[in-house]
């Protein structure tokens, strides 16, 4: 890992140094994903609260360009070097947590079927499964691939399932694709 170290309106000290890098060390301890490492301790003098605030800012960018930021302000660098770093842990246990969570999707395997009934001046109709498993209620906003208007009763169709309020509702519903050889063949039947 990258690690950069600055200090400004004061002398960095090899102390505080060796705090800040062994501090990353336990940061980065078992996991390979930390890229680059950025610590400020600043001086401000001009600060409202109270004179000479000793501040530390931690920033850490990981992969995929997250950057997740820590700043602390104590009355000694000490104190902000660690209260920046205990917070920067946090945030980092969050990120890992998150991205070690992450569900992998599978897109749904479409259902066959055909139109069954249509109601045109409603914008709904229902499909007949093609393995039995009874009518499925859809929606006009629902159809993709093809006009609602250009539906027909007997229309192969594919769709997706998911339950709805009053039963399984269609959430699309596509024409099958037709072969290359299919139209050729109906033409000379």
């Amino acid at each position: 890992m990258d690690l950069q170290i600055d200090s400004r309106n004061v002398t960095m000290t090899p102390r505080w140094k060796t705090e800040i890098e062994n501090r990353m060390a336990d940061l980065q301890a078992g996991h390979e994903d930390l890229i680059h490492g950025r610590v400020t301790l600043t001086k401000n003098a001009h600060h409202k609260k109270s004179q000479n605030v000793a501040e530390a800012l931690v920033v850490v960018t990981m992969p995929g360009r997250h950057t997740l930021t820590a700043r602390k302000e104590e009355k000694t660098f000490e104190e902000a070097i660690r209260a920046a770093f205990v917070a920067m842990a946090i945030e980092v246990k969050k990120f890992r947590d998150k991205r070690a969570s992450k569900e992998i999707r599978i897109p749904p395997i479409p259902l066959r079927g055909v139109v069954s009934k249509l109601f045109p001046k409603e914008g709904y109709g229902f499909l007949l499964q093609e393995d039995g498993g009874g009518e499925v209620y859809f929606h006009k906003n629902a159809v993709h691939g093809i006009k609602f208007e250009e539906l027909e009763d007997g229309t192969e169709v594919s769709f997706n399932v998911e339950e709805g309020e009053k039963g399984p509702q269609a959430t699309t519903v596509n024409p099958l694709p037709t072969l290359p050889g299919a139209v050729e063949k109906a033409a000379f039947d």
